[in-house]
């Protein structure tokens, strides 16, 4: 239920939604608690999905054919625009790196499959903030520590509220120097077969090499990367 919620409930909705007593919602958010497949959420009398379940969740995105294939859509998307490029999900208030595929060139940013990057300050975080459910966005924002990465990072609530209503105009989001410097992004939504977005798609690279005009102008190949991922989650 919290997984396709897509959002924190509270006992009462989750007794309500799933038709059972107060005291046996209570008896299993308890034991979910303690295995880690439910945590507390900002509110702590709101339930929301835990570590243990979002690791199960990263196994299987990973799994067997499925991963070859992600990985050859994220593979063929870099031959085409000529820049690195990573398929990133929401993890808590972070983002994380689920694949990535490096461009051939000398200079490059190297980020592990399994890292975590800030939401705040990377195209894909920015997205990802922007996306949801107004109630939880203005929550997560009000928590964040907003670091300043670099000169460039918006480091202030109310532009990053800016930020997110332009980003879902645009249906894309840009790191303009924000996470490191000398380094922009672009990132495009991964929906599902519901139109939910569930990962992104974003491709990176030093300001030497591509300006972030010219990485804006690869957006149609990203959306259409984007689509055709969206077909195998």
């Amino acid at each position: 239920m919290l997984a396709h919620e897509g959002r924190a409930l509270s006992l009462a909705e989750l007794g309500v939604r799933l038709g059972l007593p107060k005291a046996s919602a209570h008896r299993l958010c308890g034991q979910l608690l303690e295995s880690g497949h439910l945590a507390r959420d900002v509110d702590a009398r709101s339930y929301t999905v835990g570590p243990t379940l979002r690791r199960l969740a990263l196994d299987t995105l990973n799994h067997g054919l499925l991963r070859g294939l992600r990985h050859e859509v994220l593979a063929a998307l870099v031959m085409q625009v000529g820049e690195t490029c990573n398929f990133t999900t929401l993890d808590g208030a972070q983002v994380l790196y689920l694949d990535r595929v490096e461009a051939q060139w000398p200079l490059r940013l190297t980020l592990d499959v399994g890292s975590h990057v800030p939401l705040h300050c990377t195209a894909s975080g920015k997205l990802f903030l922007a996306r949801m459910p107004a109630a939880e966005r203005e929550a997560l924002i009000r928590e964040l520590t907003l670091t300043r990465m670099t000169r460039h990072t918006i480091a202030s609530a109310k532009a990053l509220r800016a930020e997110c209503e332009a980003i879902v105009k645009s249906d894309h989001s840009c790191d303009r120097e924000e996470f490191i410097a000398g380094l922009i992004a672009v990132a495009v939504p991964v929906r599902d077969a519901q139109g939910q977005v569930r990962a992104a798609i974003a491709l990176h690279a030093p300001v030497a090499r591509m300006s972030l005009a010219e990485a804006e102008r690869q957006l149609p190949a990203l959306h259409e990367a984007a689509a055709r991922m969206g077909r195998l989650l």
